[in-house]
């Protein structure tokens, strides 16, 4: 059996995310996506005392009408901003330094999609999730849109099994992919919660919260990934 996970890039993200990348064989960037405004591509959240803030990437234009690929940043000093909230975040934490290296080395990256792309990957590496082979839609040669796509995609790696999101119920032809050979199967998300500073505990912030706070070996045990055949995620969301 061979495990596909396909998803956009995304900005350092959540602990629901670094355990669908735990459980992925092959996982599969889709950075010719076009950027959708309002999505996690270029953000994600931080706890403050203050409140849970954005950390957001600037983007020239907005992002309007531009794949994730060919995204460019503005000139601000967004990326000082960004690490100087991270230490309001999580200084106090008793892995702080890991966690501010990781964001360090994934800013190192000049393209926008590549730095989000080692944002994810550095966690990944830092909770031990990371799957042992890695595409981008890019480089994959296969067009298409919507579910074929994906479908097309899974198929191209040799996948028999393919993990996702709830959003992808709204879309996916459970039927094709069976027909296919390819079983969907849905991420269930039940983080264990960790020591959090400033207020009630949210797993929905970034993933360096997580690997500030507990040590390497032990990160796993919080994030406990699993996933369940799509026909019983239906049946149990329709009731």
């Amino acid at each position: 059996m061979t495990t596909v996970v396909i998803s956009q890039p995304m900005y350092f993200p959540w602990v629901g995310f670094l355990g669908q990348l735990a459980l992925a064989d092959v996982m599969i960037w889709l950075d010719d996506a076009q950027f959708s405004k309002g999505s996690f591509t270029n953000r994600v959240q931080v706890k403050t005392q203050s409140g849970t803030k954005w950390m957001t990437i600037p983007l020239q234009g907005k992002g309007y009408v531009t794949n994730i690929k060919d995204l460019e940043a503005t000139n601000a000093d967004w990326r000082n901003s960004h690490r100087s909230l991270l230490v309001q975040s999580l200084r106090g934490n008793a892995i702080c330094d890991e966690a501010l290296n990781c964001f360090d080395m994934a800013c190192k990256e000049k393209s926008v999609v590549d730095l989000l792309i080692a944002s994810a990957e550095l966690q990944s590496i830092a909770v031990s999730a990371t799957p042992p082979v890695i595409h981008r839609s890019s480089e994959m040669g296969i067009s298409g849109k919507g579910w074929q796509r994906v479908l097309d995609l899974v198929l191209a790696v040799g996948g028999t099994e393919y993990i996702t999101g709830h959003g992808a119920q709204y879309y996916l032809d459970h039927e094709a992919f069976h027909q296919a050979g390819v079983e969907v199967r849905y991420m269930t998300y039940n983080a264990k919660p960790w020591p959090q500073r400033f207020g009630v505990f949210s797993p929905y912030v970034t993933g360096l919260d997580l690997i500030s706070a507990i040590p390497f070996y032990e990160r796993m045990d919080y994030i406990r990934p699993g996933s369940k055949h799509w026909r019983k995620f239906i049946e149990q969301n329709e009731k």
